[in-house]
């Protein structure tokens, strides 16, 4: 046995202890609650550089009334029969980007709804409350209790996102796809777990997995909590239990829909204990997970085909 395949058998058999507080589930119906609070999407013509592939802003309702930016793409010559559309997020501090950037989902024949992740680099603001300190990013935010936590917020802002997805009226709501890396990869197994309607998800080198873990040896945006707790180390417990809501690991038994997930096994940032740790229990029984070897904090070449080639399996 080689070096690799010894690391790769190790990371298929972890098993970490699940860290899930006595109320997840019932926290998680809050949130599902809340979620589907009615709101308003709104969507207007956009320009760009495409032909006979119309692209649109919308707006639509997240949590604390944050208006939530997004972008919403129709494939070329789609005719009159609706699409499969695909839900995606954007990594750490990024944006939904241009629409150029979803071009070849859209020749695919895709719809695309792209979507800011709130208050980082793009046009979305974030008016959560906030009542205590936090570290430099986002991360911190109401972290001293789950029902205050910037994760709670997003899981929020992506349910609504793949709730407004499934009613455009271009799109068929049984051809609901997810996909996301980095942060996106990891909120996209959050709201796999939330939404059991979405009929498959690819998460790249997702986050917001064994997060204790990750606490102690990422070098991603997890750091900011490590920062938070160096400079209160009073609050290490709150900390701790915040997280654990949102973790992945404790998330994954809900995921019953197909998924293919990766992972590098030179990932400083979601490293692949992180990862296989989620994995590893996510109850799918179509699920598959992809591991590069010599690739860091990163995404394959030829990711979006793939994706196409797996999303096909399932329409």
């Amino acid at each position: 046995m080689n070096a690799i395949e010894k690391r790769l058998k190790e990371l298929s058999q972890l098993q970490p202890e699940p860290t899930a507080q006595p109320d997840f589930a019932a926290f998680w119906e809050r949130v599902l609650l809340e979620a589907a609070e009615a709101g308003s999407c709104g969507r207007e013509p956009m320009a760009s550089p495409f032909v006979d592939a119309p692209v649109y802003k919308l707006v639509f309702t997240g949590a604390s009334d944050t208006p939530i930016h997004a972008l919403y793409m129709l494939p070329p010559g789609r005719g009159e029969a609706p699409v499969p559309c695909v839900v995606i997020f954007h990594g750490y501090s990024g944006s939904k980007g241009n629409p150029e950037d979803y071009a070849a989902w859209a020749m695919m024949g895709y719809a695309v709804l792209a979507v800011d992740i709130r208050g980082q680099g793009g046009e979305t603001g974030n008016m959560l409350p906030q009542d205590y300190g936090k570290t430099a990013g986002w991360v911190t935010q109401g972290i001293l209790d789950p029902e205050t936590c910037y994760y709670r917020a997003i899981s929020i802002d992506g349910l609504r996102a793949v709730r407004y997805a499934r009613e455009q009226p271009e799109v068929n709501p049984d051809q609901i796809f997810i996909a996301g890396t980095s942060q996106g990869g990891g909120l996209a197994l959050v709201v796999s777990a939330l939404d059991s309607r979405i009929k498959g998800t690819v998460a790249k080198v997702p986050n917001m997995c064994h997060m204790d873990y990750g606490l102690l040896y990422s070098t991603g945006s997890v750091t900011e909590a490590a920062d938070f707790v160096t400079r209160m180390p009073q609050h290490l417990g709150a900390v701790l239990r915040t997280l654990s809501y949102f973790d992945v690991m404790n998330l994954a038994e809900w995921i019953h829909m197909p998924i293919r997930v990766t992972a590098g096994l030179k990932d400083t940032v979601c490293m692949p204990e992180t990862i296989f740790a989620a994995y590893n229990k996510i109850s799918s029984a179509d699920k598959a997970i992809q591991v590069f070897p010599f690739m860091g904090h990163a995404v394959e070449p030829g990711h979006r085909q793939a994706a196409h080639a797996f999303f096909s399996t399932l329409s």
